[in-house]
C-alpha cells in the first residue's frame, strides 16, 4: 500500500467527520455555505440508502454536469473497493442530489463503456487527482449518472 493510502488510512475516521459537518453545514444553509469553495470544484449532496442497513445517509461529492444529467466518479482515493455509498446507489437508485439550494430527484446508474470513454477526461479536467487515483488500483473506477427522474 503505498505512502498516501496509508495516511488516508489513519485520516480516514477525522476526515468522515469532518465530510459529516460539511453535509451537514451545506444542508443547513440551503446550499450558500458547502458548494463552493476558492480552488475546489463544485460540490454535490448525493444521499444514498444503506444497501445492507437500509439506513439514510448524505455524502459530498464533487460533480460535473452533462447537459441534465450529474456526473460522480467513485474513485475512493484510488482504495481497491468502491466507496460505501456506490454499493448503496447501485442497490437504491432512486435518489435525490442536492447542488446548491437545488434539489433534484435522479436515478442513479453506472456509465456505459462509451459514456465513461466520454466523461473521464471531463472529470479529471475537473479534477486531475482522480486520473492518480485510477493510476494507482487496478480496477476501473466507475463513473455514475444520475438523470432526472
Amino acid at each position: 500500500m503505498d505512502l498516501q493510502l496509508r495516511l488516508a488510512d489513519k485520516t480516514w475516521p477525522v476526515l468522515n467527520k469532518v465530510m459529516g459537518g460539511h453535509a451537514r453545514v451545506y444542508r443547513m444553509t440551503g446550499g450558500r455555505i458547502g458548494h463552493r469553495f476558492p480552488g475546489v470544484p463544485p460540490m454535490c449532496l448525493i444521499d444514498h440508502v444503506g444497501a445492507r442497513s437500509g439506513k439514510r445517509r448524505t455524502s459530498p461529492l464533487l460533480y460535473i454536469e452533462d447537459g441534465d444529467d450529474v456526473v460522480i466518479v467513485a474513485s475512493k482515493g484510488g482504495y481497491e473497493k468502491s466507496p460505501a455509498w456506490f454499493y448503496n446507489l447501485k442497490a437504491n437508485p432512486d435518489t435525490t442530489v442536492q447542488i446548491g439550494s437545488e434539489i433534484r430527484s435522479v436515478r442513479a446508474r453506472v456509465a456505459n463503456e462509451d459514456e465513461r470513454a466520454r466523461l473521464w477526461p471531463k472529470a479529471v479536467e475537473v479534477y486531475p487527482s482522480y486520473q492518480q487515483y485510477q493510476d494507482r488500483t487496478s480496477r476501473e473506477i466507475p463513473v455514475v449518472v444520475l438523470e432526472p427522474r
